[in-house]
């Protein structure tokens, strides 16, 4: 049994699935319609999401509050170091990459995502799926998540209701979710999908870490092989 889970923004609702919170089908239904929530609770084409990298949190911090000026921008992702992803309304945005680069950021790069998730823009929609994620039949969960909103690890099926409600609006805390698991003694991550993205982003946050990942039968078996080698060097999932 693994220490701990986690998911990245909508990955945490597959965690959760996979520590026995909800049932698989529960977990496709709450995300299809937080999506849809979320593409309803800004105008289409209003947002813009953009990647600051190569300048520190306090930096970009600074440049989303002083671009608030113009209207609403936010930390949305803090990946890893040096990696942040700012979410908010288009003008925003943009106001807030021209700053990250004048206080030094190396590249801001606007992405092809228009929906700015996890700012407050999404309260609405966070309000609007609280009914749906109470209306599921939930279970405390067998192992800990270690959740997006606050990067405490769960197990009561209250706290992680509440927690997925805070997701929307509140930025994915996903640097200190790996510190934290790091700290619960977890020194192996699997990550399961498609693409290493997450692999990527723990080895810069926790270069000491083992990454496995499962995307098809032969990822599959190979990491079958790593944990038989790991279990024997009694490394921590």
């Amino acid at each position: 049994r693994p220490l701990a889970v986690a998911g990245h923004s909508l990955g945490e609702y597959s965690a959760l699935a996979a520590a026995g919170g909800l049932t698989f089908g529960s977990a496709l239904s709450l995300v299809q319609k937080r999506g849809r929530y979320m593409a309803e609770a800004v105008p289409s084409g209003s947002g813009l999401v953009a990647a600051i990298l190569g300048l520190d949190t306090d930096g970009v911090g600074e440049a989303c509050r002083e671009a608030s000026a113009v209207g609403v921008v936010a930390p949305a992702n803090f990946n890893c170091p040096g990696q942040v992803v700012i979410a908010g309304e288009k003008a925003a945005v943009e106001k807030a990459i021209e700053l990250a680069k004048s206080k030094g950021a190396r590249k801001a790069i606007p992405l092809p995502v228009s929906v700015p998730v996890h700012t407050p823009l999404m309260q609405k929609a966070a309000d609007r799926l609280a009914a749906d994620v109470a209306a599921v039949t939930w279970s405390d969960l067998a192992v800990p998540l270690v959740n997006n909103a606050d990067a405490k690890p769960l197990k009561s099926a209250a706290d992680v209701q509440a927690s997925l409600i805070r997701q929307l609006p509140s930025p994915v805390r996903w640097e200190e979710s790996v510190r934290v698991m790091s700290g619960l003694g977890v020194t192996t991550f699997i990550e399961v999908g498609p693409g290493t993205v997450l692999a990527g982003l723990i080895k810069r946050i926790a270069p000491e870490a083992t990454t496995l990942n499962v995307q098809d039968p032969k990822s599959l078996e190979a990491t079958l092989k790593s944990l038989s080698v790991a279990k024997s060097a009694s490394q921590k999932v």
